[in-house]
């Protein structure tokens, strides 16, 4: 099975205007919802794929009852902690030319709502995958990924953290399955403001001589560089197409690199391929990929 844990949910609700006046009234063109989350996008790629999974994390009040209501439409089991306070965080994103964005702070997470998560982390077994994306609320613990991960270590369960800076690389002596920086992260993980392409390889070794077993780093125009758990380096053009939408592309590919290790694949250029297709075909459309989306992108 494959878990995907998103500690800040949020309900994306994004306006479109002519234009945002600070002071005055300012009315919309058209609004949408989307359902937000490093986690939860993995899970709603691998749902347009036919590949269950389950999303994890807190979600309370109202909104958070949407939050659930809304991807179990999509076809996501969901077993989250409801928390008795608070409400899920909404997220406005106002588009008129660029994007302002306002950002909702969240519930405040306790000991106890965080005992609930760790109950539910307890019943992955052997075998299970486990995503770990995106930041940390404010009101938890700044290394609650690695008291996450050392309460599960030596239990087979295979990792995924896709996290910037040492959010990721303090997880590294757990030995991830899966890492996935892009190449902003890379660089400042590298501490650098650029780096060749010389040096995206070494810092893919490094990393993997730190512990993760796959290395996959995101180039965005570039394409994607992969160093598999034998030792390997693959790389992935970026397929030639124009963006319309970057949010999630990170997590697509992600769920793309799932699809195929949890179907047994072994090939990893056959991996890297269908990864690469899935972040390009949610970067192709307004939302998330589609499947119908993935294989007309790797038509091409």
């Amino acid at each position: 099975m494959i878990y995907t844990l998103t500690l800040s949910p949020a309900i994306d609700y994004v306006m479109d205007t002519d234009g945002v006046t600070v002071g005055a009234v300012n009315r919309s063109s058209g609004e949408k919802i989307f359902y937000g989350g490093k986690g939860i996008n993995v899970s709603a790629v691998l749902a347009a794929l036919g590949i269950e999974s389950t999303a994890l994390g807190f979600i309370a009040g109202f909104t958070g009852d949407e939050l659930e209501r809304g991807l179990k439409g999509l076809g996501i089991k969901c077993d989250f902690c409801r928390l008795d306070h608070g409400f899920t965080r909404i997220n406005v994103k106002l588009k008129s030319g660029q994007v302002t964005e306002i950002n909702g702070a969240g519930p405040m997470i306790g000991d106890a709502d965080i005992a609930c998560l760790l109950a539910k982390l307890d019943l992955l077994t052997e075998g299970d995958f486990l995503v770990i994306a995106g930041s940390i609320p404010p009101t938890l613990p700044r290394d609650i990924y690695e008291k996450l991960l050392g309460r599960l270590d030596g239990k087979g369960i295979r990792f995924v953290v896709d996290a910037a800076g040492e959010l990721l690389t303090n997880t590294l002596k757990y030995r991830p399955y899966l890492i996935k920086p892009n190449y902003d992260e890379l660089c400042e993980i590298m501490g650098k403001p650029s780096l060749t392409d010389d040096e995206v390889q070494g810092g893919a070794v490094m990393l993997q001589n730190e512990g993760a077993r796959n290395v996959m780093i995101t180039l965005g125009g570039k394409g994607a560089v992969l160093l598999d758990e034998n030792g390997v380096f693959h790389k992935r053009d970026a397929f030639n197409i124009v963006p319309v939408n970057t949010v999630g592309a990170g997590d697509s590919t992600v769920a793309g690199f799932l699809a195929k290790a949890a179907d047994g694949c072994t090939d990893f250029n056959e991996i890297l391929t269908f990864s690469c297709a899935a972040g390009a075909a949610t970067a192709f459309s307004e939302g998330l990929a589609t499947a119908d989306m993935i294989e007309r992108v790797l038509e091409r």
